[in-house]
């Protein structure tokens, strides 16, 4: 029943200062404004490829306040989309799962789904903005056995456990599964990380939030551009290979360059490579 990744909900202090920031490196654009009761906050929405960023803005007490008090700016929900929110909503009705519905939005609380806050939307087909071309990945590290979240999961969502792939990182310390929505025709999925120590980055991580929301993906069709933008700001990240100057295939944005927000970027295809279906990745 899930479409795509739609977007993510990332709280900050300073909205137009953030979207500055996400302009100067991603090539976004400002869309709209809004608020959200559910969040309290006020909302700036940015075109990213085309996918969108929600700025947010505490409005007052609530979810938003509380996370910038706990964890300070930085990635809050996981967004989806659903052609059939209706749908969706009898689904989680039937297995007795609360809900929120905000305008037409629905949240789900993490204590539902495994420490990932998730907001989904109706589906929507936009523009492509920018060098980007959209999110592709939300990343829910784990301390629970991903098998167990997986199934979860694929309840929740009426996902296809045959259409998942499994992976694991000796670079990273994971192991886990893709939920993929629809492979081959695209790379959306939730990935589940249950993390393998508290040495690596993301393993600290897990030991201190537990179970939660880590970071997101997006694949670009223009990575020379993202590239340059990341060079000319002088902005960290790293690079899939030796040479942040020269790497032809994208890496990892560090979360103080996008106010709190760790990004992974990676060209037209090449995630394939470790979502089981190698032969689908384009020659550089």
């Amino acid at each position: 029943m899930l479409d795509r990744c739609d977007r993510v909900q990332i709280a900050v202090h300073d909205a137009a200062k953030a979207a500055q920031r996400f302009n100067q490196l991603l090539g976004s654009q400002v869309v709209r404004h809004d608020h959200s009761r559910h969040l309290s906050a006020r909302r700036t929405i940015l075109a990213v490829g085309e996918s969108e960023f929600e700025l947010c803005e505490a409005d007052g007490a609530g979810l938003t306040q509380d996370f910038l008090a706990k964890r300070g700016e930085g990635l809050m929900t996981a967004g989806y989309c659903t052609a059939d929110l209706d749908s969706m909503v009898k689904r989680w009705e039937g297995l007795g799962i609360p809900y929120d519905r905000d305008a037409e939005q629905l949240y789900l609380s993490p204590e539902t789904t495994f420490g990932l806050p998730i907001v989904i939307s109706e589906s929507t087909y936009r523009p492509r903005v920018g060098p980007v071309s959209f999110l592709y990945e939300t990343t829910n590290t784990l301390i629970s056995d991903w098998r167990r979240v997986a199934a979860v999961y694929a309840g929740l969502f009426g996902l296809d456990p045959s259409r998942f792939s499994e992976i694991g990182s000796e670079r990273f310390g994971y192991i886990g599964t893709l939920t993929l929505f629809d492979p081959p025709n695209r790379l959306d999925r939730i990935e589940l990380s249950q993390v393998t120590d508290n040495v690596h980055a993301m393993g600290r991580f897990a030991h201190k939030h537990g179970d939660s929301l880590y970071m997101c993906y997006v694949e670009v069709h223009d990575w020379l551009n993202v590239r340059q933008r990341l060079l000319d700001a002088g902005a960290r990240y790293t690079p899939r290979g030796s040479d942040p100057a020269t790497d032809p295939d994208g890496g990892w944005v560090h979360p103080k360059e996008l106010h709190g927000l760790l990004l992974g970027i990676s060209r037209t295809g090449l995630a394939w490579d470790w979502s089981g279906r190698e032969e689908l990745v384009p020659p550089v």
